[in-house]
């Protein structure tokens, strides 16, 4: 059903539109044109909240949204706070070594490197990775991402060594990545 349609004939806040809303905010980041992103992502927090539990993974989704939004704008402070709610949610309606929270640990991971705050980002890094190692398989390329991730911050802070180390692993794990489906990171 097109969104014409759907605005026609179901009322303002209801969750079908909010998936509608999602994909084309979506698409308009995916564009670079991030101020249209934010519109219809708040638009689809709006509905979310309304019609959803506090814990439901789809709010999650939604701060997520945003959270990538600001981040790519460069307003790392405030994608901090989107992708902290997103994460804490994960947290309640998650088991602890879920996929899904590897995504949300390596994202506020970004952002502490983006900002600078390298100890911080290492810190977020290395939860993301053990959680890649516990499920996924020992060869797939988010392991190999991870290794990238934390040896940028290692060159970053001077540790050339170190940054060597899980920049060699990163090195040796470029394998085919039509392998394994890539996580979505963002």
């Amino acid at each position: 059903m097109s969104l014409k349609i759907k605005r026609k004939t179901l009322p303002e806040d209801h969750p079908s539109l909010a998936s509608s809303y999602n994909n084309i905010g979506q698409v308009y980041n995916d564009m670079g044109d991030y101020s249209k992103a934010l519109e219809f992502y708040e638009k689809t927090l709006k509905i979310r909240e309304k019609a959803l539990p506090s814990t439901h993974p789809d709010l999650a989704q939604s701060y997520n949204n945003i959270g990538a939004v600001y981040n790519n704008m460069g307003d790392y402070s405030t994608a901090l706070e989107f992708y902290e709610k997103a994460h804490k949610i994960k947290e309640k309606a998650l088991p602890p070594n879920h996929p899904d929270l590897a995504i949300s640990y390596n994202n506020i991971g970004q952002v502490y490197h983006h900002m600078g705050d390298y100890s911080k980002a290492l810190e977020f890094y290395e939860k993301a990775h053990k959680i890649k190692e516990k499920a996924l398989p020992p060869n797939h390329p988010d392991l190999a991402s991870s290794y990238n991730n934390i040896g940028g911050v290692y060159n970053n802070m001077g540790d050339y060594s170190k940054a060597l180390e899980y920049l060699m692993l990163f090195d040796e794990m470029q394998v085919p990545f039509h392998n394994y489906p890539l996580i979505d990171e963002h």
